[in-house]
């Protein structure tokens, strides 16, 4: 609900997303005074996944102005900007871009990425340093930029530090604070890694140039941001120690908060910093709902929900990628999506696919306990998926678990958050997220659903071990919470 005359300050939330960038006004306690989104267009071709960097800056002024058109009495008292994770451009010393951008799930640099590795850094092949290597190759050195620093540069007229949420897909070590010292034998010297500060730091104030293109006001301060998906924890209010955030739209991300580092040599899960200098550990799966417009275009969700509820559990087991390759639950570029079993129906196979994903977040749940993560807080569902009741009850039943789902799950929320905690509004940013962030409904598992669904769950955990995926330890210890109480963990 947007809210049209309320006095006080309210600060801007920014998320550059991959088919559109959405602006909110929220103030402190959560009230949205209004909202605005403009399109984004991208070009796909095989593995490749390009944006065009000057549609952020027109799209975001169409936004902004949307958001702030017949503004209330309200100061805007700050703004931060999300990007999509491991997105990455080059630009020139005036902060001019010289390539396109390499989107979060651009796929050309693998052999990239296997250099990294053997040079000791542990990254995974869609992360930003590897498109970094390759950027650099095909148009010569230049100033590795994230989406974010290139808006924030136009926003502030200077060319901004990165923030670290941001860097760390581009190979920066938040432990130490530091570039890895092996960049420039990759091929990346010192010159072309930006410096970096922790979200949350003021990055500067919003030209008059851009206030006149935006309709934000001259002179807004302008804080160093956070990925889209830490943009989502935060509007979840997931970021007290032991909290998690299941994040279900065209993929699964889960996220949580941890006082030390979540230790996985495989990489599978990595963790981001917070601004308090806590950790969010968290790891992105191919599975979600991806699959559903795949396989049912044009379907109407709702009704194949209520359908879909006299299959518990489904005729067929799935595995339900989006695209081939898995990161998360396991490291397997070779695993493809799988449907087990013939299924009866439409809503069957609807059924099937709602509860693999289901699956899929069990297991990611399991592996993060498997490696000593702390589960023991509340489990908040956001996304594009949690508008379906159907699906959060399910989800609930199979992960044995109560889930939050809050009001307003937008990754802007989450940016407003940050701007609000960065100039001084709020104390920490659990605070601000807390204030502003209103939750909906709790939805408790039902313990006979979720015995259900124990010998499917079981099969696949045996599918994917058999097929090489799944780490046989990690299986194990999957089955042996089968028999346990998983509701605070």
């Amino acid at each position: 609900m947007v809210h049209e005359h309320v006095d006080g300050d309210a600060w801007l939330g920014i998320d550059l997303g991959t088919q559109s960038v959405r602006v909110l006004l929220v103030t402190g306690d959560g009230t949205v005074l209004g909202s605005g989104s403009a399109p984004l267009g991208g070009r796909r071709d095989g593995v490749r996944h390009e944006q065009d960097p000057a549609e952020w800056w027109d799209a975001l002024c169409t936004a902004s102005r949307a958001a702030l058109r017949g503004r209330p009495k309200a100061r805007v008292g700050g703004l931060a900007v999300c990007g999509t994770s491991g997105t990455v451009l080059l630009t020139d010393g005036a902060g001019r871009p010289t390539s396109p951008a390499l989107m979060y799930d651009d796929g050309r640099a693998t052999a990239h990425a296997a250099r990294a590795r053997m040079a000791g850094l542990v990254v995974q092949d869609s992360w930003a340093l590897p498109k970094a290597l390759w950027l650099t190759e095909e148009y010569g050195p230049g100033r590795i930029t994230h989406q974010p620093d290139l808006v924030v540069s136009l926003l502030t007229g200077e060319l901004p530090p990165a923030d670290s949420s941001h860097a760390l897909k581009t190979g920066y070590d938040l432990e130490r604070d530091a570039w890895p010292a092996m960049l420039p034998r990759l091929g990346l010297p010192e010159a072309m890694v930006p410096d970096v500060v922790r979200p949350g730091t003021r990055l500067g104030e919003v030209s008059v140039t851009a206030a006149d293109a935006t309709g934000i006001p001259a002179g807004t301060p302008v804080v160093a941001g956070m990925t889209d998906g830490c943009a989502a924890q935060i509007a979840s209010a997931a970021l007290r120690p032991g909290s998690w955030n299941s994040v279900l739209g065209t993929t699964l991300v889960l996220k949580g908060a941890s006082l030390t580092p979540v230790r996985d040599p495989t990489g599978v899960v990595y963790n981001h910093r917070s601004p308090d200098g806590s950790w969010l550990p968290g790891g992105a799966s191919s599975v979600g709902a991806g699959v559903l417009t795949a396989a049912f275009a044009g379907a109407d969700p709702a009704t194949m929900d209520e359908l879909a509820a006299a299959y518990e559990p489904a005729g067929a087991i799935t595995y339900p990628l989006v695209s081939p390759g898995e990161r998360f639950p396991f490291l397997a570029p070779e695993a493809f999506a799988l449907v087990l079993g013939e299924p009866e129906s439409d809503a069957d196979l609807w059924a099937a696919l709602l509860q693999g994903v289901a699956f899929t977040e069990r297991l990611c749940l399991d592996y993060l306990h498997h490696l000593g993560a702390p589960l023991d807080g509340p489990l908040t569902f956001t996304g594009g998926a949690a508008r379906s009741p159907y699906w959060n009850q399910l989800r609930a039943d199979i992960l044995g678990r109560p889930a939050r789902v809050p009001q307003q799950t937008e990754p802007a929320l989450g940016m407003a958050a940050l701007a609000a905690y960065g100039t001084g509004a709020a104390a920490g940013l659990p605070d601000a997220a807390e204030s502003m962030v209103r939750v909906d409904a709790t939805v408790e598992p039902r313990p006979h659903h979720t015995a259900r669904f124990a010998e499917p769950y079981a099969r696949l955990l045996d599918e994917l071990t058999t097929r090489g995926w799944l780490p046989p330890p990690v299986a194990a210890h999957a089955r042996a919470r089968l028999d346990m109480d998983t509701s605070a963990s």
